[in-house]
């Protein structure tokens, strides 16, 4: 069965530069990227809405819209949601089926919820299934994190009822499969589907931008960074060998890639100009 697909743009951002990229010093990474006065780079929420005919998916939620002033000066938050980027795409947030989420930090999961018209949050997808790990609803719930307000209640406990636990790998619904790719946290997974091209992967935070492909260029958010080179280097060269395309979460340029791997066997990536990116 093939989808088609449309990436959705779902709010852009900023983060510590030295966060995104952990271990790696300074001196490198800004001449990749250019942080801002506060050391901040530019990134963007992606997102997916996948169609088959009989069913509507959406891929990851962005930050959402419950922020205060002082929140969204911090991270410097578009003033944008998904429901934005879904209804731009010519759907209704109540006609999506299903939500997949790839781990339940604020900026994948916050969209999960926007603020109703009392204040009080309410579910964005409001007649969608929404699958995630067990072990990463867990760990939210319980907020197993080295970062005090990422996991946030606020964006989880009223689509608690909606939630569809996932226990490894798992076609959620026909060809779409999401499968564990731990290291960014314990419960984080991947996503994949055929399209008429082919396969395309959905991977999040194990690898966010196109400057992390390296296996050393983690992020200090990653709670496992061992384990998440492991996984960023079976995925890149399982991509190579099958021919897959990936679409980076967080790449605020063209985050549609294909990864190739050297004689050496280290992974570079292609960017895609035919996607719709």
């Amino acid at each position: 069965m093939a989808w088609h697909w449309t990436l959705l743009r779902a709010g852009r951002f900023r983060l510590d530069g030295g966060s995104m990229f952990g271990v790696v010093p300074r001196v490198l990474w800004s001449r990749a990227v250019e942080p801002d006065g506060k050391h901040r780079i530019p990134i963007q929420s992606n997102c997916l809405l996948l169609e088959n005919g009989s069913r509507t998916v959406v891929i990851e939620t962005g930050f959402g819209d419950k922020w205060t002033d002082k929140e969204r000066s911090i991270f410097d938050l578009e003033h944008r949601t998904i429901a934005d980027a879904v209804r731009e795409a010519g759907h209704e947030p109540e006609a999506i089926d299903d939500v997949i989420v790839t781990h339940l930090h604020f900026d994948h999961a916050g969209g999960l919820t926007l603020a109703g018209d009392d204040g009080a949050p309410v579910p964005t997808f409001p007649n969608a299934r929404i699958h995630v790990q067990e072990r990463e609803w867990e760990d939210a719930l319980a907020n197993r994190s080295t970062m005090t307000r990422t996991y946030l209640r606020s964006h989880l406990d009223p689509v608690a009822e909606r939630v569809e636990f996932l226990d490894g790998e798992k076609e959620v619904c026909e060809g779409l499969v999401a499968w564990p790719m731990p290291g960014h946290t314990w419960g984080h997974q991947a996503i994949r589907f055929q399209d008429d091209k082919g396969t395309v992967c959905f991977p999040g935070d194990v690898i966010p931008t196109i400057h992390h492909v390296d296996p050393a260029w983690n992020m200090a958010y990653d709670m496992l960074p061992f384990t998440n080179m492991e996984s960023k280097r079976a995925l890149l060269e399982r991509a190579a060998a099958e021919g897959w395309r990936l679409v980076l979460a967080h790449e605020p340029g063209a985050p549609v890639v294909a990864p190739v791997l050297d004689e050496s066997g280290s992974a570079h990536l292609a960017t895609m100009r035919g996607d719709p990116a």
